[in-house]
């Protein structure tokens, strides 16, 4: 069984959980970990390890907003000890989404390809009224 866990600079993590669950309802199973302004590196990192044991050693699927930020750098640092923990950056709704889908269908996860494939110009795409 695996987690999945957002964290992010400040509340952008649990805003996004909310907005997610305006389209799949209530999810208990998705975990937030926002790294507060008042916070350094080990309230983080304090944080994270409650986390763990509450997920009970369960595979983390861990979204970072931020490649090179203390969340994902601090989440880094337990894969390099080989904690059971899957680290994407670039967390978006997209993301969400596909693990949502993926728990759902059976599907395998494809988180990064359905995280850049939403990212469109949409100008080029529109009818023009000249």
């Amino acid at each position: 069984m695996s987690t999945l866990v957002l964290t992010s600079h400040g509340r952008f993590c649990e805003e996004l959980k909310k907005s997610v669950e305006l389209i799949f309802g209530p999810q208990d199973e998705i975990r937030t970990l926002a790294l507060l302004p008042e916070e350094g590196e080990e309230d983080y990192v304090r944080k994270f390890k409650a986390l763990q044991e509450e997920t009970n050693g369960d595979k983390l699927i861990v979204l970072a907003d931020l490649m090179g930020g203390t969340p994902a750098n601090q989440v880094s640092k337990f894969v390099m000890q080989g904690a059971n923990i899957d680290l994407y950056t670039g967390m978006n709704m997209p993301m969400c989404i596909s693990y949502l889908n993926a728990q759902m269908t059976g599907q395998p996860l494809n988180l990064v390809s359905d995280a850049t494939q939403g990212v469109q110009y949409l100008n080029d795409m529109l009818p023009k009224n000249e």
